[in-house]
């Protein structure tokens, strides 16, 4: 049988983001020139079957004027993202950043730092998230958004209950450590994991 792709979105296309679709491709690319390397810098190539390509981007979100409405394969890279490039030749199958809910996900002390160091919120009206969700078929909601959004990471969760998506929540926002969110998740059955997973 044939394994199918684990198809996720991300919201936060930020350093974490990068590093996480980074590492993907160079990961994918170095198992075909050489499969004893595959394994290099990972605790587990293997989980359930499925390896690091078998991850692919359906969906993108961010709040970036910098980000929104660009492929997310140039997006990773966009100010004020300044992760290491490991992987330059990221392949995204032609998606596209959608713009977010900003809601709490820029911080009022940002506005003392210079361009390149902060969000620039992109001037447009937010993407209708839940339908996107549903309509890029993916699985798995991917939260990188950052330290302090709280509003934004609820609001998210919340699209995922509706769309029938997992939710990792890879930043300290509690909704899998908080017992009203777990129960919500639990109760439709809806795979829930994190509250800070990072990169």
């Amino acid at each position: 049988m044939e394994k199918t792709p684990i198809r996720i979105a991300i919201v936060g296309v930020g350093n974490c983001a990068s590093a996480l679709l980074q590492g993907i491709e160079f990961y994918r690319e170095n198992s075909r020139k050489n499969p004893r390397f595959e394994s290099l810098g990972l605790m587990h190539l293997d989980i359930g079957g499925y390896k690091p390509w078998d991850v692919e981007v359906g969906a993108a979100f961010d709040i970036d004027r910098r980000k929104v409405g660009r492929p997310l394969k140039e997006a990773i890279f966009a100010r004020p993202n300044c992760t290491k490039v490991i992987y330059p030749n990221f392949n995204d199958s032609a998606v596209v950043v959608s713009m977010g809910e900003v809601l709490d996900g820029v911080s009022e002390h940002m506005k003392d730092y210079p361009e390149d160091r902060i969000f620039l919120v992109a001037d447009e009206k937010p993407s209708p998230v839940e339908k996107v969700l549903k309509d890029s078929g993916v699985e798995i909601l991917l939260n990188y958004l950052p330290v302090g959004s709280d509003r934004a990471t609820q609001f998210y969760a919340e699209a995922c209950l509706n769309a029938g998506v997992s939710l990792i929540n890879c930043m300290p926002s509690f909704i899998v450590s908080e017992p009203r969110w777990a129960r919500r998740f639990q109760e439709k059955g809806i795979p829930v994991v994190g509250d800070d997973v990072k990169s």
